[in-house]
């Protein structure tokens, strides 16, 4: 599928995908992972676009959008800024549902805990993904003498490829020399999903793991409380072999409006299960539907990333 429109913020183009736009309709935007592209959600954008106008988008580093040149433009507060172009080319002064996977997930926490950007999404499905300076907290309490250090080990377990990312030259060697080629046959295998080969798979590879490099020891050793005022589905893969949900527990006391929604599938239920994964995401659009104004905004206590991100924008 090509783009149906570029957004272009800076140096960085981004490609953007619609279906069902018509007037009247709710706009949901679609956040992938990694080591993916927007194509991941082709099976679930195509259910939800009977009803909604349905946008999906390349991240920065994947698909047919700009790769940047240095691992610190993969920052957080760069990929919100990019959210935020994208919706106010779709949805120019008004308000979006947004869902999220994985590394889609995990950046999205950021608009959806911070203003000015959480007074546009009328509601949030995250899938596979925490809020990494909510695994900050977690990983601080469970590592305290008296608690249940098993299952702090079990969720280090399962983030191996973590430590493996931050290796310089580990990670994209192996995109290009067997990863790209079998990733279809792994998610096959691992998975029982069917995945279609793309040509930017490699790429997608290589460059997604500067997502990692450039986040997760700063967030996960310097934890900021992070408070969601707006409502948030919580869709937990119980298969899944890299997001352990313990590290949801206390999650209520980070969300105000809060709905947890298991599903038997792995990490990649997107392309296993598309259409329980998008009767879920209807159906918290339909309970939570978007305002003809904007939301206030949020407490000042969320107001984090405002000024450095705006400092950066400028």
């Amino acid at each position: 599928m090509k783009p149906t429109r570029i957004v272009s913020r800076g140096a960085i183009d981004l490609a953007v995908y619609e279906r069902g736009a018509a007037p009247g309709r709710q706009t949901l935007v679609l956040v992938h992972g990694y080591p993916d592209s927007a194509q991941v959600w082709t099976a679930i954008a195509e259910r939800l676009a009977e009803r909604f106008h349905v946008v999906s988008y390349d991240v920065r580093g994947a698909g047919e959008s700009s790769v940047p040149a240095r691992i610190r433009d993969y920052r957080i507060a760069e990929l919100m800024g990019d959210l935020e172009a994208v919706i106010d080319a779709v949805a120019p002064g008004g308000q979006v549902h947004l869902a999220a996977h994985d590394w889609g997930s995990i950046q999205c926490w950021e608009g959806v805990t911070t203003e000015p950007l959480n007074a546009r999404i009328a509601s949030y499905t995250s899938i596979s993904g925490p809020c990494l300076d909510h695994v900050g907290y977690w990983l601080r309490e469970h590592a305290k003498p008296g608690w249940r250090g098993e299952q702090l080990l079990k969720q280090l377990a399962r983030s191996w490829y973590i430590v493996a990312f931050q290796l310089p030259a580990l990670a994209p060697t192996a995109w290009r020399l067997a990863l790209g080629r079998y990733w279809p046959k792994i998610m096959k295998q691992m998975e029982g999903a069917t995945v279609e080969a793309s040509p930017t798979q490699v790429k997608d590879g290589r460059n997604g793991v500067n997502l990692y490099r450039a986040n997760m020891l700063p967030r996960l050793l310097r934890p900021l409380p992070r408070h969601a005022t707006l409502p948030v589905q919580l869709i937990i893969p119980t298969r899944d072999r890299f997001v352990g949900p313990e590290l949801y527990e206390g999650l209520s006391r980070w969300v105000k409006v809060l709905r947890r929604r298991a599903i038997d599938a792995g990490h990649w239920l997107l392309l296993s299960h598309p259409d329980k994964v998008a009767g879920c995401i209807a159906e918290w659009m339909d309970e939570h539907p978007i305002k003809t104004e904007i939301a206030e905004p949020a407490p000042v206590a969320n107001r984090r990333t405002a000024a450095s991100s705006n400092a950066k924008h400028a």
